[in-house]
């Protein structure tokens, strides 16, 4: 697919052309899921913790004598049901991740770039270079059309473009090789530059 190469200030940059198996493919709702599932699964902590009863730091000895007493039957205080007790079933540190086909996290991301691309939410632009000034580059992005959007750069990023949108909110940016399904999906417009699509090809084909 052919599209239009801008700049930052909205001017024309000439044309590229997008490949269709990657920018034009099908989107498939549920491999994007299972792909934004499997992303936010790897970013959870796993470090809520509680003491189960034997780890309780208290006597085993029976808190008082079995008959004569008139209470009920009870062995230690560690047990669950008293104060300071141990947690049946509680939590562990534990790591949430799982694996998840390379085929299939392809895919996804395939269909996160086309679903945008097909709603016409992609913009190419040919480089991402500002200056240190957020009230300037806000000006830009809101005559650009991309008020909430996630920029993708190069390999590295410019440091002035970065500082400017680092105080802009819904405005997020990440170098090509940071991109993923998830920030995708979270911002309204993916913006592109031409070194980021022609990186996302040479990865995805």
């Amino acid at each position: 697919m052919k599209v239009k190469v801008t700049t930052l200030d909205s001017k024309a940059a000439g044309d590229i052309t997008l490949a269709d198996a990657v920018f034009g493919v099908a989107p498939r709702a549920d491999i994007v899921a299972r792909v934004v599932n499997w992303q936010l699964a790897k970013r959870r902590a796993g470090t809520h913790k509680v003491k189960s009863r034997g780890e309780i730091a208290r006597t085993t000895a029976k808190m008082y004598r079995q008959k004569g007493t008139g209470n009920a039957r009870h062995g230690p205080r560690s047990v669950v049901q008293f104060r300071g007790g141990g947690v049946v079933h509680g939590p562990v540190v534990r790591d949430h991740g799982y694996s998840l086909p390379k085929k299939v996290r392809q895919l996804g991301m395939k269909s996160a770039l086309s679903s945008k691309a097909a709603d016409g939410k992609l913009i190419v632009v040919d480089e991402l270079k500002s200056e240190a000034k957020t009230a300037k580059l806000k000006a830009k992005l809101a005559k650009l059309g991309a008020e909430n959007a996630l920029f993708i750069g190069g390999a590295e990023l410019d440091a002035g473009f970065v500082k400017a949108a680092s105080n802009i909110p819904f405005v997020d940016v990440l170098p090509q090789q940071g991109i993923n399904v998830y920030d995708i999906l979270r911002r309204d417009v993916l913006v592109l530059s031409k070194d980021a699509a022609a990186h996302l090809e040479e990865r995805l084909k």
